[in-house]
């Protein structure tokens, strides 16, 4: 599943490359008001922090929401008490776009994040032009000379990767870019298990100062209260907020 979506995700990429060249999409992404320091705003905190996310679907759990106005989900999710918005920009699988992203950063003053699968500058290069503060890159979709080559062009835009692992090896790949927000994602990207667990077992692999998220499988406050006993700094959440109502939602999130 993870090749398909990685593959799909380059072909979608190489057609808006053959409309918009790179040259344009470099201009615009150098036009782009300086990126949000992220770092800042998801920093340890004495309660966890939550990157809320817009999604309105998932090749596992099919539609959630249909999200006619992201910028207005996005609005909410900051008076709720995100601490960032993350963006499924992935077109094919989980219903986004990049445009969903453009409305969601002229909405908000928090970081935002570009979810996708991330595999090519061109695509780093789109996430800057569109206002994205955070790229997500994924360890089990790179190699490790992309993965260090996408991270290093992250940082030279003055945006943050989220670098996301499912095993320790694939977390000492992350911290071997010398990423500073790492997440552990509860959901195996090839099979779509979810093990909440995992998070706890990897969490005292992290060196001092790196971030800590904790992504997938939060669906209550006693799922965040959870992963917060064991360690987590930051939960990203979707598919809970988008079912529900998202500002009653965090506030329980928030106090667990």
């Amino acid at each position: 599943m993870l090749a398909d979506l990685v593959a799909g995700a380059l072909e979608d990429a190489e057609r808006r490359r053959a409309e918009r060249p790179l040259a344009v999409v470099e201009a615009a992404a150098a036009a782009r008001e300086p990126a949000i320091d992220a770092l800042a705003a998801l920093a340890p905190a004495d309660r966890v922090k939550v990157i809320a996310e817009v999604k309105r679907a998932s090749p596992s759990r099919g539609d959630l929401a249909e999200i006619p106005d992201p910028a207005a989900l996005a609005a909410l999710y900051e008076t709720g008490g995100a601490s960032a918005i993350s963006v499924l920009t992935e077109e094919r699988r989980f219903k986004g776009s990049l445009a969903d992203l453009e409305a969601v950063r002229a909405a908000v003053s928090l970081p935002v994040l570009r979810k996708e699968f991330v595999a090519d500058p061109y695509q780093v290069f789109e996430a800057r032009a569109a206002g994205a503060d955070l790229v997500l890159l994924i360890v089990a979709a790179l190699d490790q000379p992309r993965l260090v080559e996408l991270h290093g062009l992250i940082s030279d835009l003055g945006m943050t990767a989220l670098v996301e692992a499912h095993t320790e090896e694939e977390l000492s790949r992350a911290f071997d870019t010398g990423a500073t927000l790492v997440g552990v994602n509860a959901r195996n990207l090839s099979t779509f298990e979810l093990d909440r667990d995992l998070f706890g077992r990897l969490a005292d692999r992290y060196p001092a100062g790196v971030i800590r998220v904790a992504e997938s499988a939060v669906k209550s406050a006693a799922d965040v209260a959870h992963y917060r006993a064991a360690g987590a700094d930051v939960v990203l959440v979707g598919e809970a907020l988008v079912t529900s109502d998202p500002v009653a939602t965090l506030g329980e999130f928030l106090g667990a």
